[in-house]
């Protein structure tokens, strides 16, 4: 008794699809617990999730205040040195009208 094509390829897929979901699943729980374990060694517990994701949000806004403050930093400096520039020459325009 002969099966036709098409439902050869049915089981085949369904066995693939089955075996594929089936080692994802392993993937994903080895993942899992390699995550846990390095946050183990770094002395995170899995009930400090919560202050984990604190820590590095406050981490994160930390950084982006003091990006902005740099910013803000180089920005004043070149204004300054344009300030000191537009000073020096006019000083030198009305030296120069003085005479």
């Amino acid at each position: 008794m002969k099966m036709p094509d098409d439902e050869i390829k049915a089981i085949v897929g369904e066995t693939l699809a089955e075996h594929h979901r089936l080692q994802q699943e392993n993937i994903d729980a080895i993942v899992l617990k390699a995550v846990a374990s390095v946050l183990a060694s770094f002395g995170i517990e899995d009930d400090d999730r919560r202050e984990l994701r604190a820590d590095l949000q406050h981490l994160r806004r930390w950084r982006r205040s003091v990006e902005q403050a740099q910013s803000y930093t180089f920005k004043a400096v070149i204004t300054v040195i344009a300030t000191g520039l537009m000073g020096a020459v006019w000083l030198g325009v009305k030296v120069v009208l003085g005479k």
